[in-house]
């Protein structure tokens, strides 16, 4: 696997679960442009800087999925209503 400047492996998530304006908020507000989908079994990752996905660039620390019970696509009332049209 390769490696990118900015991806801790050993760091836990930091919650249960992200929608993409949360990410896009996190990235420019650090500057940490990777993420990893939270999907139960996927493993790739999403590079807001470049707009590329990133087939399995690090093995990162539990959990690497949203819980099984949790809705999709995030945590019950902290998805916006309006959340698909947020999505491009």
């Amino acid at each position: 696997m390769s490696e990118m400047t900015g991806i801790g492996p050993s760091v836990p998530p930091s919650g249960t679960g992200c929608v993409k304006c949360e990410a896009t908020a996190h990235w420019k507000a650090t500057g940490h442009p990777v993420i990893q989908s939270f999907e139960p079994g996927e493993d790739w990752f999403w590079n807001f800087a470049t707009e590329e996905v990133l087939e399995g660039v690090a093995e990162l620390a539990p959990p690497t999925g949203h819980p099984l019970d949790q809705p999709v696509p995030g945590p019950a009332g902290r998805v916006p209503r309006d959340w698909r049209f947020r999505v491009h």
